[in-house]
């Protein structure tokens, strides 16, 4: 019988800029209010036993964004790290970044490390995806694997999917179960490609802002509905039950 516990989370959180525009406001007020949306899903998560909570905050393309948005965005994501690092520690929530984080600030990537520190041990984990890409996460991994290769501690004909996974961001953590996407979209939009393989996908017509821990439990319920079949038929998945 395949496994259709849910452990892990990512939500592609769309739609704040459209909330705004809706309401006649400037764009980073809608990004304010999704910040405040991650705790009520987070909180959500919690109550359903879901481990990990991931979400994408910032892509590698967003910098192409106009520059006083990538401004605010990035003086949101500075203040939310300084400000829930302790009510994150609180709720026994770790929280990690992944991404480049080269292209931060020194005080963005002084208060990454600093948050990290303080919720180290968390029960839960929030991973923020910030300056991430899926095709960035895989070539890294790449990266690494062929300096195993030149030092000689790895050879060639051992390069397998396993091996690169294992160097993949979420590698340590639970696989994805199921993304969501908010806002209306129906694309993944280059987030977490090589952890989509089997996930569940989950698209939703709430922009981000309005999606709260209700609409977080109707997307939990809709996976609980279907059947993981991991490359097998369905068949076979009822069999495996009956025998179980």
């Amino acid at each position: 019988m395949t496994d259709n516990s849910l452990r892990h989370v990512a939500i592609i959180m769309d739609g704040n800029n459209r909330w705004a525009k809706q309401r006649g406001m400037a764009g980073v007020s809608g990004h304010k209010v999704g910040v405040e949306r991650i705790g009520d899903v987070m909180a959500a998560c919690q109550e359903l036993g879901i481990e990990v909570l991931t979400v994408f905050a910032f892509s590698s393309e967003n910098w192409r964004r106009p520059p006083l948005e990538v401004e605010a965005l990035m003086s949101l994501f500075l203040l939310y790290l300084k400000n829930e690092a302790k009510a994150l520690k609180k709720k026994n929530v770790a929280l990690r970044v992944i991404g480049n984080r080269e292209r931060f600030s020194p005080s963005i990537q002084k208060a990454i490390a600093t948050a990290e520190e303080i919720t180290a041990g968390g029960k839960t984990t929030l991973v923020i995806a910030a300056d991430y890409g899926g095709r960035w996460d895989i070539a890294q991994a790449a990266q690494k694997v062929t300096r195993q290769v030149l030092d000689g501690t790895v050879a060639v004909a051992d390069i397998t999917e396993d091996l690169l996974q294992s160097h993949t961001c979420l590698a340590d953590l639970p696989p994805l179960d199921l993304l969501i996407r908010t806002g209306g979209e129906v694309r993944i939009s280059n987030f977490l490609l090589w952890q989509c393989a089997y996930a569940q996908l989950f698209f939703s017509d709430k922009l981000w802002p309005d999606f709260d821990g209700d609409e977080l439990k109707k997307a939990a319920t809709s996976f609980h509905e279907r059947q993981r079949r991991f490359g097998m038929t369905g068949d076979q998945i009822e069999a495996g039950a009956l025998n179980a």
